[in-house]
């Protein structure tokens, strides 16, 4: 009787599967061409993935090591800035509170394509005042991107926060626990959920964004890995398909590890958090 759901699921794995074979089969067809990888795997070739690594006209490994360092960054700075405004919006009551909140939703109503100019000649004019911070600056790219996504990750954070009664906060000042004791020691390990949670969004958010970091960084060492992978396919006449693919593969090694790790902290870490040891 529940054979159909078997019959369900394994259609759903193709149809999600497919896409990943095709690229992998580009990466790995000589011709370097999307048309030529309808065959699949009717060649196969290294060539596209020794490219990656010789081509000293796009450098590879230090894009990737820009998108790495740029991404665990962010990802790091949304999840501790998030979780402080989100707990002081939690636990303490003051002037502006509820107006706050709602300037957070709010701002979040309008699409980021409409702040492209403001950040353009905002990190300009950073960049007269302090150059490591303003345009083509990846420390500038980074503000960014934390500045953006902070206020959906407080208001995701503060509803985490209220579902952690109260007295928990006060037993632990009782004992002579400060605010930063408490914050640290007892709250972050009870939502840890939703910090890998937004970890995880943060960091796959800036490894996949190409506008913003297209627009910001503009030293080609200092690109992302979107930004560079572009210009592989971006020349009319110097497309090259299988390299493109194989870069993009293991572009998304990182996410697909980093899902793994944290996985089981998503499942698993409110309960963890939540018993005592």
């Amino acid at each position: 009787m529940r054979a159909w759901r078997h019959v369900v699921g394994l259609l759903a794995a193709v149809v999600a599967l497919f896409p990943m074979v095709f690229v992998v089969a580009a990466s790995l067809d000589p011709s370097g061409t999307l048309t030529g990888s309808n065959d699949l795997f009717a060649a196969v070739t290294w060539d596209h993935y020794a490219t990656l690594f010789t081509d000293g006209l796009h450098p590879f490994p230090r894009w990737f090591a820009n998108s790495m360092v740029i991404g665990l960054t962010t990802a790091a700075g949304s999840v501790f800035l998030g979780a402080c405004a989100a707990y002081a919006f939690s636990r303490f009551r003051f002037r502006g509170r509820r107006a706050g909140l709602l300037g957070l939703v709010f701002i979040q109503l309008f699409p980021q394509v409409l702040a492209y100019v403001a950040i353009f000649l905002l990190l300009s004019a950073v960049k007269e005042v302090f150059p490591p911070l303003g345009l083509g600056s990846r420390l500038g790219l980074v503000m960014v991107y934390l500045g953006g996504a902070l206020g959906v990750n407080t208001y995701l954070m503060k509803g985490f926060f209220d579902s952690v009664p109260e007295d928990l906060d006060d037993s632990a000042q009782i004992d002579g626990a400060s605010h930063a004791q408490v914050f640290f020691l007892v709250l972050l390990p009870l939502v840890r959920p939703i910090l890998v949670v937004v970890a995880l969004f943060s960091f796959v958010a800036t490894m996949n964004d190409f506008v913003i970091a297209g627009l910001v960084l503009t030293d080609p060492d200092q690109q992302t890995l979107a930004v560079g992978l572009y210009q592989l396919v971006s020349y009319r006449l110097g497309q090259s398909w299988g390299v493109f693919a194989a870069g993009a593969l293991i572009g998304a090694l990182p996410v697909l590890v980093l899902f793994q790790f944290l996985q089981r902290f998503i499942t698993g870490g409110l309960t963890a958090g939540a018993v005592k040891t």
